[in-house]
């Protein structure tokens, strides 16, 4: 239960805030209702807020929905011209916790918070909303208000949508000073800016901010602008920092960090009584085509977005993998494996089964072999034509040294398939490439092995040891030239079940963590910068498609017309 204590009020209102009263006392009362629910979501970190003296105090929760009620107006679509009534989600969780509690000494007890919700519930327009509270109603002279992100224009668009705000409110177009070629509001009555910023880190030292509002954390390309803004309010008594975000894909990001922090202190997992979280999510092992499954990241469903366009959107997902990962992030908040999902894991696990022994000895192989990084993996894959269809035999090698240290930092089970004989360890922190050649050789004496496709990148010397061994190697670069054609064929094979895999699980993992990137002319190829894990074995075994498949086709410059350059 939270505790409050009733503001004192003062004698004489304060001048800043009287002409907004004036105005208000012009204006009819809304016909929309407000919410009765007061007092905020109850969090972990509130007994030992209270312990320490913190206290809720509804009239400064108040004050706040007050000025979205009288002197906002939404700008667009059906309520456009309409005061801004928030919603209950925005008042019980963002707004009467983030305003009405208080530390001792008066001053607000949260100084950031991380708000992370599906796409079109509203959070640009009510971080908008909250943007211009701190400007003018928050009782700060000189105070500076930012708006940042990834982006000078997606910056601009919570920005875009105060100035809008601003404009439509008759009580406040009058007192502000808006200069749209520079992304620029001044409040004048207390000599107050609210401003959006640019991308560039650099030229960010130095800001004396009362509030910033950070858009869309999770696109981000580094931690650079985050780290400078972060303490851009430390001379401020009550300054306020607020990270906005759907769901990203990227574990290694500086908003996944701020999401695992904030489901930490969400949990009790840490006490951080001046952080609050807000999290609207799917969880994993829910069923993501499921509509009650939808509202669990979408809390403004039937307000704000509706469930038919839901609807719309999962059936195109469920219909192809490549939109799968776009609608868990943008639509059920998800945090995803990749960027774009390249395969399911349900028709990847429908191609569990494995070729007869026999079958394998008796049929043409081809092999893809990616030795794209020295110290993670190394993957040779071969692939068979047998009658049920393409058979892959995948062979992974790790340095022990890198596996150890990766297993405990990634919870990645290196040393557990490496036991179960999945992956070969080679000692040292690099892998030991003599270990592959054996390995090669040895399974050239096994099979009929035709053609091994091979990426240049750290290749060269292992490549013309190959050869002096009586392989024919083929260069195949990873651009969408060479990739384009067997990546799309693998996702076919795939979808009609005409590939065996065996279900190993390294290659399983690596299929999880796989995605794609299309360029301009819709061409398609696996991406390791968009896939957060190691997908080694994917990309040999479309190489090694790549291989086969040009080996079934006439003429003297089939690999010249892929993309693929003899060795």
């Amino acid at each position: 239960m939270v505790t409050t204590r009733k503001r004192q009020r003062r004698k004489t209102t304060p001048k800043r805030r009287r002409p907004l009263k004036k105005a208000a006392r012009r204006r009819r009362k809304p016909k929309a209702s407000t919410p009765t629910l007061t007092e905020p979501i109850a969090l972990p970190g509130d007994a030992a807020a209270i312990a320490a003296g913190c206290y809720y105090d509804q009239a400064a929760a108040e004050h706040v929905r007050e000025f979205f009620r009288r002197f906002l107006r939404h700008s667009k679509g059906q309520w456009a011209g309409l005061p801004f009534e928030v919603l209950p989600w925005q008042w019980l969780r963002i707004l009467s916790p983030l305003f009405g509690w208080r530390r001792p000494d008066g001053t607000r007890r949260y100084r950031r918070a991380y708000i992370q919700i599906g796409k079109k519930n509203g959070k640009s327009t009510l971080m908008a909303g909250v943007a211009l509270y701190m400007l003018i109603a928050d009782g700060e002279p000189a105070a500076e208000v930012y708006s940042a992100a990834g982006d000078h224009s997606q910056a601009g668009i919570v920005y875009g949508e105060a100035e809008r705000m601003i404009r439509k409110s008759p009580s406040l177009r009058n007192r502000c000073l808006i200069t749209p070629s520079q992304k620029h509001i001044a409040f004048v009555p207390t000599e107050s800016i609210y401003k959006a910023l640019s991308a560039d880190a650099p030229t960010k030292e130095g800001l004396n901010a009362h509030c910033i509002v950070f858009d869309e954390l999770h696109t981000q390309p580094n931690r650079q602008l985050w780290d400078a803004l972060f303490y851009a309010g430390a001379s401020r008594r009550q300054p306020l920092l607020i990270a906005i975000t759907t769901a990203g894909w990227d574990r290694n990001s500086i908003c996944y960090e701020q999401y695992d922090y904030a489901c930490k202190v969400r949990d009790g997992i840490i006490e951080d009584t001046s952080f609050l979280p807000c999290i609207y999510e799917a969880g994993p092992d829910d069923d993501w085509t499921a509509p009650a499954t939808w509202l669990k990241g979408n809390p403004s469903l039937g307000v704000t977005l509706s469930e038919e366009s839901l609807a719309h959107a999962c059936t195109e997902a469920r219909e192809s993998p490549n939109r799968e990962n776009t609608f868990k992030r943008y639509r059920l908040d998800m945090w995803t494996q990749q960027d774009v999902r390249f395969l399911t894991m349900e028709s990847w696990d429908a191609c569990n089964g494995a070729a007869p022994p026999a079958d394998l000895a008796k049929a043409p192989c081809w092999g893809g072999l990616d030795l794209a990084t020295t110290t993670d993996i190394a993957a040779f894959v071969l692939v068979f034509n047998t009658p049920d269809g393409w058979a892959v035999v995948p062979y992974f090698w790790a340095p022990a040294e890198s596996a150890e240290i990766r297993e405990r930092r990634d919870r990645v089970p290196y040393r557990t398939w490496a036991g179960e004989g999945l992956i070969e360890m080679t000692p040292g922190n690099v892998i030991d490439y003599a270990a592959i050649r054996r390995r090669v050789n040895e399974l050239g004496d096994l099979y009929s092995m035709r053609t091994i496709a091979v990426d240049p990148w750290n290749a060269t010397q292992l490549a013309g040891e190959l050869m002096a061994d009586g392989f024919e190697l083929v260069e195949f670069r990873q651009g969408f030239k060479s990739m384009n054609s067997p990546t799309k064929e693998l996702e076919k094979l795939v979808l009609s079940k005409r590939i065996l895999h065996g279900g190993n699980p390294v290659m399983r993992w690596m299929a999880s963590n796989a995605a794609v990137e299309t360029d301009a002319a819709g061409n398609l190829k696996p991406s390791k910068a968009r896939s957060t894990e190691r997908i080694d074995g994917i990309v040999a075994l479309i190489m090694a498609l790549g291989v086969a498949t040009a080996a079934g086709q006439k003429g003297p410059s089939v690999y010249e017309s892929k993309g693929i350059e003899v060795v």
